[in-house]
């Protein structure tokens, strides 16, 4: 089997160079490049196709606070919503009807809300695995582009779906989940082919920030979309661009450095000689066994689970705490709502260079690298969410605790979020399905627990909703610095994988 899945590489580029790498290269040279190289390249391109990816997945997010026209929480009975004082310049409910008098207004409680956030992450949860074995057999350049290609065309129906009705709505954010579930884990494919280990953390964080960079740009337009053209043409917008992006990503994106045309010899040698001790894709064949027993692998997962709580309430319900507890309008909303990931998209950056900066100097193991990060990136976000919960209605306190959690977040970047590609880069993209599973999870049940926990008393509620989120990552915390590793595993290699 996995000779076959080689010949399959081999004849996917025959004009290409095979001829094994010298492990003497000098790699100051090479690193020298920089962004001219192909594969800093290849993180930029990545960097503006997840930036893509995020703003189709957190459109919804605000949109559905003019969507709803104040309407959350109101449907509810016995609800406390007056809980911080409306200040001279915020009156949301008197903006909507102002500027979006043609869009369409819907009377969904609370709860409905919840859930229809929350079903994007039923269909997600659904191809992570499905999206890490099918770019390990076809590719992450397919996996990935058609996954997008399918997420921006879909996006273009949700108006459309939500003037049928909650339930097509519901409908239409599974299909979404389940055609985006595919992007991240064809993404660790390609990196586990293109980047050598002592530039991961720098390569796959410069990509990874446009995740909080597509949020950031798009929480302020989509207010402003809101505001001005009413909120079906923020998905019209950018389920448009997402469709055109996607012809430039299968004309600039090549599988591999050896199917690369443009790449220079010296990158080449270097990229392939620094990956040469991991092997190829794994084929058809998984050691599902092993994995299932593997301490390291499951402590990634749990604390992709705990990690993903916090950051996934506060993507999706941040603009609803902005609109009903502290009495943001639209506009203000979008723009305050983006300032924590301004910091996040920093921060995300700036930890992959640091982490490579103490493995290239030999400070620390890989493992120690990696729990220092989750450390920082779950501890500290976890004790500002708890100081959310006590500043009440002090506006300017809660954006400062809420920017700090997610900016220090970040850190996880070169955390556990990239330890697949550590303990076995072979299997990176099927991993990062798995570990992204439990992440998944806790993106199904956070959303809906807020909606939940907050349909009655507003403050008392994201009291709780803070609480919660903070433990959880307090657990993942200790149980990935316990569990934790930074080295391959031995059902991970090549040599014991063939036997």
């Amino acid at each position: 089997m996995q000779q076959s899945a080689e010949n399959a590489e081999a004849e996917a580029c025959p004009e290409s160079d095979q001829e094994d790498a010298s492990p003497l290269l000098n790699q100051q040279l090479s690193l020298g490049k920089g962004l001219c190289s192909a594969r800093y390249s290849l993180a930029l391109i990545l960097h503006f196709s997840l930036f893509m990816v995020y703003s189709l997945r957190v459109n919804l997010s605000i949109a559905i606070v003019a969507m709803t026209n104040g309407t959350n929480p109101g449907s509810l009975p016995n609800i406390s919503t007056d809980v911080c004082p409306n200040r001279s310049h915020a009156q949301p409910n008197d903006s909507h009807r102002e500027f979006a008098q043609e869009a369409p207004v819907y009377d969904w409680s609370a709860k409905t809300q919840g859930v229809i956030l929350s079903a994007f992450f039923y269909g997600y949860l659904f191809t992570q695995l499905l999206g890490g074995y099918w770019s390990g057999m076809f590719g992450g350049k397919l996996v990935l582009g058609y996954g997008l290609l399918s997420t921006s065309a879909l996006t273009l129906l949700v108006p459309l779906a939500a003037s049928l009705g909650a339930a097509y709505l519901i409908g239409l954010q599974a299909l979404l989940g389940m055609a985006e579930g595919v992007i991240f884990p064809a993404q660790y494919t390609l990196w586990a082919k293109w980047a050598p280990p002592l530039e991961r953390s720098r390569l796959m964080n410069l990509a990874e920030a446009g995740c909080t960079f597509g949020t950031f740009i798009t929480f302020p337009a989509a207010g402003i979309i809101c505001q001005y053209l009413g909120w079906p043409y923020i998905f019209f917008i950018f389920g448009g661009i997402g469709c055109v992006w996607c012809v430039f990503w299968f004309l600039l994106v090549y599988e591999d450095p050896s199917c690369h045309p443009r790449i220079s010899a010296g990158e080449k040698e270097y990229i392939v000689s620094s990956l040469a001790n991991q092997g190829s894709s794994h084929g058809r064949s998984l050691p599902l066994l092993a994995m299932m027993k593997s301490l390291p692998l499951w402590a990634i997962a749990v604390a992709y689970f705990c990690n993903d709580w916090l950051f996934y309430t506060l993507l999706t319900s941040m603009p609803t705490y902005m609109s009903d507890v502290l009495h943001f309008d639209i506009r203000e909303n979008g723009l305050l709502s983006a300032l924590p990931y301004v910091g996040n998209w920093l921060g995300t950056i700036v930890s992959g260079l640091l982490a490579d900066f103490l493995l290239s100097k030999h400070m620390f193991s890989t493992a120690t690298v990696r729990k220092l990060f989750s450390v920082l990136g779950m501890l500290l976000p976890a004790i500002s969410l708890v100081a959310v919960s006590y500043v009440g209605c002090d506006y300017t306190a809660a954006v400062v605790f809420l920017t700090l959690s997610m900016t220090v977040i970040s850190m996880c970047g070169a955390g556990f979020n990239i330890n697949q590609i550590d303990i076995a880069p072979r299997y990176a993209g099927f991993l990062l399905g798995v570990t992204n599973t439990f992440g998944t999870v806790s993106g199904i049940i956070a959303p809906t627990a807020v909606g939940f926990l907050t349909s009655q008393d507003l403050l008392t509620g994201w009291r709780n909703v803070f609480f919660v989120s903070a433990a959880l990552n307090l657990f993942g915390l200790l149980f990935y610095v316990t569990f934790g590793s930074g080295t391959i595993q031995d059902w991970a290699r090549e040599d014991t994988a063939l036997q």
